[in-house]
């Protein structure tokens, strides 16, 4: 998914300095963007109190929408570099083509996982026919300095492992969660989980004391470590645990994100993935001349083209915390 924010921001993300390295509980508020002309998006990643979670740098939850008598999600050809898109759907359905040449619907917890490397471009819409409802969330990992000019590839896994418990099913979308492991290419260490939780569930995960986690809710209410969590709002919970007591106040969805802090500083800016505002410039550039980012066939559209860039640079500092 595309970010179409047409005054979109640079910003610095990642660094040891941005890390909280004990347990806390940052409840953060998402930012409302529209997605399109009947998509509205929740924007958690990057928040202004968080900007990455491990190398997780990117989350926007959506939906549940009906979107019967609607297009539905409709974002057109666009580019991304340095970083894995994660499309993960709760209802509905998304038709991904891009210039690498895949074509592959994804569907609820099937897990749809693009690696831009250098360069790559592609298209999301809602299938025609439709499904009646649209719910979902899409995510991006950052990739790590030594493997951001990978090969672009698409990957969609429709059978992932599970860890169940009394109430709870957990999916395993990337990296391991309790002994199970996820088919998807990784390049840090990380994991993805969702969690789907029975009205009056307790429960408690186990976590690696090295990774920085957060919690989104996706439906329902969850007491996550105590702190109740609603649809659309995400928990940070620093580092430092070693597990995460669950409690369902309902039905709930939920997603379980986590890995090891990002050491690197990285420039972010629309749907780039850089380290310096000359890259990120340049990757403009090859877009809007229609170089280096491919061509994505059987889209029935132009291209997204990129905002302007913001008139004055931003130089990468961390923080201590």
């Amino acid at each position: 998914m595309s970010n179409l924010d047409r005054q979109a921001a640079l910003s610095v993300c990642g660094g040891r300095g941005f890390v909280v390295a004990e347990p806390v509980r940052e409840l953060l508020s998402p930012r409302h963007v529209q997605l399109g002309e009947s998509t509205e998006v929740r924007r958690l990643l990057p928040n202004l109190g968080r900007r990455m979670v491990g190398a997780w740098a990117f989350v926007d939850h959506y939906g549940p929408d009906d979107i019967a008598d609607q297009s539905g999600m409709q974002v057109p050809p666009h580019p991304h570099m340095g970083l894995q898109t994660v499309s993960w759907l709760h209802e509905g359905e998304v038709l991904h083509r891009d210039s690498a040449g895949s074509l592959a619907t994804i569907r609820p917890r099937e897990l749809g996982l693009m690696t831009s490397g250098r360069a790559i471009s592609h298209s999301e819409e809602s299938p025609k026919p439709h499904a009646r409802f649209l719910h979902g969330a899409q995510l991006w990992v950052a990739l790590p300095d030594a493997e951001r000019n990978v090969e672009a590839q698409f990957q969609h896994h429709a059978d992932l492992p599970t860890v169940s418990g009394p109430g709870l099913t957990a999916t395993v979308i990337l990296g391991q969660l309790d002994g199970a492991l996820s088919p998807g290419t990784t390049y840090t260490p990380l994991v993805g989980a969702d969690l789907a939780l029975s009205r009056g569930a307790t429960a408690s995960l186990p976590l690696d004391p090295d990774f920085e986690y957060a919690v989104l809710c996706m439906s329902g209410e969850t007491h996550v470590d105590g702190v109740p969590v609603l649809p659309g709002s995400m928990l940070y919970l620093g580092c430092g645990r070693t597990e995460l007591p669950l409690r369902a106040e309902s039905d709930a969805g939920l997603m379980l994100l986590g890995g090891e802090p990002f050491e690197e500083e990285i420039v972010m800016w629309w749907n780039f993935i850089g380290r310096t505002n000359e890259e990120i410039a340049q990757a403009r550039a090859d877009w809007m001349t229609g170089s280096r980012f491919g061509e994505v066939k059987g889209y029935d559209g132009g291209r997204l083209p990129a905002p302007e860039l913001p008139p004055v640079a931003l130089k990468p500092r961390g923080r201590v915390r």
